[in-house]
């Protein structure tokens, strides 16, 4: 395996995984600004908003958190 199609596998391992769980994570800093600034405005829509975006990220993390848990052992880079 071409070390440019290793490059391109990245997101389909565990490294790349974790990467994407980081950075998904790093998300949620932003949104927990914009709570905390919605409700010392007492804004709902802004507050509604962040409160989509924080179920988007709650979602997207149990995506990620599944697809480590199904490469297992068969991680791209490894093999």
């Amino acid at each position: 395996m071409s070390k440019l199609s290793k490059a391109k596998d990245f997101k389909k391992s565990k490294s790349g995984t974790y990467l994407s769980i980081a950075t998904t994570a790093f998300g949620a800093v932003g949104v927990a600004k914009r709570f905390k600034k919605a409700r010392a405005e007492s804004d709902t829509l802004v507050l509604i908003d962040a409160a989509v975006s924080a179920a988007a990220i709650v979602t997207g993390l149990a995506i990620l958190y599944r697809e480590l848990k199904r490469l297992g052992d068969d991680d791209v880079l490894l093999g």
